[in-house]
């Protein structure tokens, strides 16, 4: 897996990226709040309104021990760090996004909460019955192996314990176009249909709590989201192409290529 994902993720430039268009947008690095991230941080289809959303659906509390699998340069880890106050664990298998995800914890005062580690979802570095709650948006696309990516899932919760997840899925069995977010070739996409995705959910030992398909919202939103006046502050700061492939994203959701699928599952006992 490493060896896919590394090229379609790592610039090289993604922190000092992310700090000129900080700076551009007239932030104050040395007094940051996390807040002030929320428009650049958030690498999934509807941004941070699709992670306040799953996030709610979790049941997370202040006691609440958060695993953020996949976390990019770790906004939804540091969203969940900051309204609960409970520890997370960010986990990503791009080395440069888990250094930016520790100078952006840094900036905001979220050091101490988060603790960042670069591993691989499929192969998680945790004993068992870890975690209360794992986060999962728009990770599973680029992961063949969803067997293993959601038994690891099941392994490290704790009995009762809720995976939360955002995801995009195959639609209508049409050519997709690309580049696309999470995959600039198709070699690199691996999608599946909604019903496929609950199959090998509910296999890894998961009974759904919660099975959305959001697919008309996404869309809406996308597209009014690209209809927005030029931000510095935006995915586009260190996402490579990121206005087409959002632009192929959004196209693929509207005309039923591309469904997003928002779920809550929760640990079967024995699973």
């Amino acid at each position: 897996m490493n060896d896919t994902i590394e090229p379609q993720y790592s610039t090289g430039l993604s922190r000092r990226n992310i700090e000129q268009a900080l700076i551009f947008a007239g932030k104050d690095l040395d007094h940051l709040e996390p807040a002030d991230l929320a428009l650049l941080e958030d690498f999934h289809t509807m941004g941070r309104y699709a992670t306040g959303q799953l996030v709610d659906m979790a049941q997370i509390t202040s006691d609440s021990a958060v695993l953020d699998a996949g976390s990019g340069v770790g906004g939804t880890a540091r969203y969940v760090a900051d309204r609960f106050g409970c520890p997370v664990t960010a986990v990503d298998l791009t080395d440069e996004y888990c250094e930016t995800s520790r100078w952006l914890n840094r900036l905001v005062g979220l050091d101490g909460r988060i603790t960042v580690r670069q591993a691989d979802v499929t192969d998680l570095p945790f004993a068992d019955a870890t975690f209360d709650v794992v986060i999962s948006q728009h990770v599973q696309m680029n992961v063949a192996d969803k067997a293993r990516l959601y038994s690891e899932a099941c392994r490290v919760l704790k009995d009762g314990g809720r995976l939360a997840m955002w995801d995009i899925t195959i639609g209508e069995d049409r050519e997709l176009d690309y580049p696309l977010p999470w995959a600039d070739q198709p070699a690199r996409s691996h999608l599946v249909t909604p019903d496929e995705l609950r199959a090998v959910v509910e296999s890894a030992g998961f009974a759904v709590e919660h099975w959305n398909d959001l697919s008309d919202q996404a869309s809406a939103l996308m597209q009014a989201m690209l209809a927005q006046p030029a931000n510095p502050l935006g995915l586009h700061a260190f996402v490579t192409d990121f206005k087409r492939k959002a632009e192929n994203l959004t196209h693929a959701l509207a005309d039923g290529r591309l469904r997003a699928i928002q779920a809550v599952v929760q640990t079967v006992s024995g699973g």
